[in-house]
This record gives C-alpha cells, structure tokens and sequence, in this order.
C-alpha cells in the first residue's frame, strides 16, 4: 500500500541543453525550477531562461547558438527583449510542432524512463533524484552523442 496526499502544492520544472563544440564531447547542462500553487507561472519565466542561458554561456566560454522549440515563453516578446540584450546569443526556432528535431527531447524520454515504478515521498526527494540521473547523463559522452543524432543533425566537424 503507497499512502499519498491529495495536496500537490509544488512542481518542478527542468530546462536542459546540450553543447556541442568542435573538439570537446557534448555537454549536458541542465536547472531545475520548483514551483508552489499560487505562484503566477508554472515553470520558467522568461528570466528563468535568461539566467539559464548566462550561465551556460560562461560555462562554455563563448557564442551561443540556441536550437529552440517553440515554447510559448522562447517566443514571448519580453524573451526576443532579454536576448537581442545580449551579444553573444544567435537564435534559431524549430518548426511548430517538431520534437523529433529537438535533441533534447530524447533526454525527457530517457529520464522519464529511469524514473518509472519509483516512489518519492516529497518533491524534494523527486528532485534529487532526477537532478542525480541528469547528472550520470552528463557523464556519459556516448549517450549524448545518440540524442545529437537522434534528430539526423550533422555534428561531424564538432568530433575530434
């Protein structure tokens, strides 16, 4: 018997990339939002977003080319704002409906699947373990090379 409540007052949300630079293995960089009820957004805003991207672009030390999909708040006014404010990012949208060209999509798939039949007491202990098998996929330079070419990109002049 698995006892729950009724009062799911918290949500976590997650944002992910992975990098790709010519010479280096990918890179998987990843955040994790927690979200209350009453709180005026479920997941990211747009600053969210834009603290995310800084700090990936000081990680990666250099020019960004983002990949986006077509999420309501990667399209917003106040987003194409807070990134035409920035000198460094170059931005590219994916069609409408197209998740099997998002790369980051197969991540979700992967990570959903780790977590299947398990059961968190809190939302803390749920996002402490999926912070920790985003971690192991960091790790695993073979794997993020199978979500790059899950959506048939050509990568060859990033690998050594």
């Amino acid at each position: 018997m698995v006892t729950v409540t009724g009062g799911h007052d918290t949500r976590v949300s997650l944002a992910a990339l992975i990098a790709v630079r010519p010479g280096c293995r990918p890179r998987l960089i990843f955040r994790t939002h927690q979200t209350r009820r009453g709180d005026t957004r479920k997941g990211f805003t747009e600053q969210d977003y834009a603290r995310f991207l800084d700090a990936a672009h000081q990680q990666l030390n250099g020019p960004v080319v983002l990949v986006w999909d077509n999420l309501n708040t990667h399209t917003s006014r106040a987003m194409r704002e807070l990134i035409a404010a920035r000198a460094w990012p170059t931005v590219f949208q994916l069609p409408a409906y197209a998740p099997e060209l998002n790369p980051v999509e197969p991540v979700w798939s992967h990570l959903k699947r780790s977590l299947v039949n398990l059961v968190k007491h809190d939302i803390g202990q749920l996002t402490a373990l999926v912070k920790t098998r985003l971690r192991r996929m960091q790790y695993r330079p073979g794997l993020l090379d199978g979500f790059l070419a899950k959506p048939g990109l050509d990568l060859g002049n990033f690998h050594n």
